[in-house]
């Protein structure tokens, strides 16, 4: 199989994604029917099936496909996960995110604020706000950190504070165990 035709598939698919969808989809099958476990190619399919035809099931046996073909194949998992997330599969979510941070070169951030989604999801708010400050620390654009920013602050509005009982409803719980004496 020419090499340099299986590229010029994947590269006319990577240049036509995602605004011309006909196209994209016409050069990944001639990608893949040259090499059908092209790591690039299958990303691509899933990116595709996830994000334009909210087909998650679909999304994930390609991005399964693509990391069993390259595990440092460094863009899948972000991605992954996210579908992972929106399936509501947590537990493989969870599973990839602990795998996704061992990857040499990984995007450590954007994991971590995978992590952070996690455990909003799970409405553990506070795990959520811990795994978004490690995120912000790997953060190395000022976009990201600001959206970071944003992503803890919608948290915190989410932890229900304790309320403290106010000194005229103290005093009535005083005087009604006084009376009921």
């Amino acid at each position: 199989m020419d090499t340099n035709l299986l590229n010029n598939y994947v590269l006319k698919a990577i240049d036509a994604y995602p605004y011309e969808l006909e196209e994209t989809v016409e050069n990944l099958n001639y990608a893949l029917s040259y090499q059908s476990n092209n790591a690039y190619a299958l990303y691509l399919m899933a990116r595709l099936q996830a994000e334009q035809l909210g087909d998650y099931d679909k999304a994930k046996q390609y991005y399964a496909e693509a990391l069993a073909n390259n595990m440092d194949f460094q863009k899948v998992y972000p991605r992954y996960i996210q579908v992972l997330l929106d399936n509501e599969d947590l537990e493989e979510a969870q599973k990839l995110i602990d795998f996704a941070l061992t990857i040499k070169g990984v995007d450590k951030g954007c994991i971590w604020e995978k992590q952070g989604r996690l455990f909003e999801i799970k409405q553990e708010n506070k795990k959520a706000i811990k795994a978004l400050k490690t995120a912000k620390q790997f953060g190395f654009n000022n976009d990201f950190i600001s959206y970071i920013d944003l992503e803890i602050s919608r948290n915190k509005s989410k932890i229900k504070p304790k309320k403290k009982p106010s000194k005229s409803k103290a005093k009535k719980k005083k005087c009604k165990k006084k009376k009921n004496k």
